[in-house]
């Protein structure tokens, strides 16, 4: 049980029990894998309570035996941490973690085709608002003509096929996210950048880092290892002579500037956010499914900031931004969920809970299986007072929470 003499808030005990440990904010937050920032936002209340494997962490740090010392009053509930399963993930990671080492008798798909197949679905991920559902009903298909078509050609060809294959990983990547699959989503990271290596294909493995970096990050490990590896990825571009490697240069720069938001180091992150600010701008359009392009690059900046723990911040960029410009229901989504966390870090419930509600009018898929929205909506229905209780309750039951049933 809780000490006696503990303070009543999450915030405060974790003051409480560093300070009782003799250790200083700075080894603190670097001992979590995060920034001074971070431990002063989690202190005074400006973050909210983490996700159960960081409390772990913080416990294991502190000396901490019971959460419970952590968390006091403030429940920890499934509907906080759970992660929800879409109904053909199950199917999905059957054919992620099969290996066809007998090849059917059929002919192999053609390196044509199978490029053109990836191109639909991609259109159909960023196009549809229930993305989840749509790709889902091809991405098993495509990972086994892939997987066949690999084995079966030859050359250049083969090469071509293991391109096609590396994105279908992303897709399967992007399926899976927020999903109770962590194992297969590390998987089909590695996997996408050998078949890029393999394919000995520059882009595709700039392609394949952005989508490694995200697994790091999202997972807060490897830190060094994912900008190091943005680096080597960048080096073999030619952004000044190729458009494609423009747009693939200046998403590696971005993709630094989010690792170092995330540990909380500020002028590097503004610094490579400055150099994809610059190779979007000198693009003639999107890249057709990355989507790397200002618009992306300035919706980005919510995202840094927030990480930052600055929510003042955060939602003067959101409101500098036009996400109509980008041509992806799922990122307008993504990108209003996170203006919506600037608010959150504001404590301006009504902001948040109708940036949420807007965020699932773009795209429910996007909404119901973000991890933010999932917890701070679990929140508000008991926190946020008569304003936003019934409201939040109403986008609950919308995106499935247990709570909320």
């Amino acid at each position: 049980m809780p000490e006696d003499n503990t303070p009543k808030s999450f915030g405060g005990r974790v003051r409480f029990f560093r300070d009782k440990a003799g250790m200083s904010r700075t080894l603190f937050g670097e001992l979590c894998g995060r920034s001074e920032d971070w431990a002063k936002g989690i202190e005074n209340g400006k973050i909210g309570m983490p996700g159960l494997s960081m409390l772990i962490r913080m416990a294991e740090i502190l000396g901490v035996e019971d959460l419970a010392q952590f968390t006091g009053e403030q429940r920890l509930t499934r509907a906080t941490y759970s992660k929800r399963s879409h109904d053909q993930a199950p199917a999905i990671a059957r054919t992620l973690s099969a290996y066809p080492l007998v090849i059917p008798d059929r002919e192999p798909v053609s390196a044509d085709a199978l490029a053109a197949n990836v191109a639909q679905a991609w259109m159909v991920w960023h196009g549809s608002p229930t993305q989840r559902t749509a790709v889902a009903t091809v991405l098993p298909r495509l990972l086994e003509d892939a997987r066949i078509s690999v084995r079966l050609l030859e050359g250049l060809p083969r090469r071509r096929a293991l391109t096609s294959l590396a994105q279908i990983y992303h897709l399967a990547q992007l399926y899976l996210s927020f999903q109770p699959y962590p194992e297969l989503i590390l998987m089909t990271g590695d996997r996408a950048m050998q078949a890029a290596q393999d394919a000995d294909d520059p882009k595709a493995m700039a392609a394949a880092t952005w989508y490694l970096n995200h697994v790091w990050r999202d997972a807060g490990e490897q830190a060094e290892a994912r900008i190091d590896l943005a680096h080597q990825a960048g080096r073999l571009l030619r952004p000044d002579d190729d458009e494609e490697d423009r747009s693939l240069w200046g998403l590696l720069q971005l993709a630094m500037a989010l690792s170092y938001a995330k540990t909380g180091r500020r002028g590097d992150a503004e610094h490579h956010w400055d150099e994809a600010g610059r190779a979007a701008r000198a693009l003639d359009e999107h890249h057709p499914w990355l989507m790397f392009g200002a618009g992306m690059v300035d919706a980005y900046a919510v995202t840094m900031s927030a990480d930052l723990t600055n929510g003042h911040e955060a939602t003067r960029q959101g409101d500098r931004i036009d996400l109509a410009a980008i041509p992806s229901k799922t990122r307008r989504a993504f990108h209003t969920v996170e203006i919506a966390r600037g608010f959150h870090l504001r404590r301006e419930p009504v902001a948040t809970i109708h940036l949420l509600q807007k965020a699932y009018d773009i795209s429910p898929d996007t909404i119901a299986y973000n991890l933010f929205t999932r917890g701070v909506v679990s929140e508000l229905m008991t926190t946020g007072g008569a304003t936003v209780r019934d409201e939040a309750r109403d986008l609950a039951r919308k995106i499935s929470l247990p709570s909320a049933a």
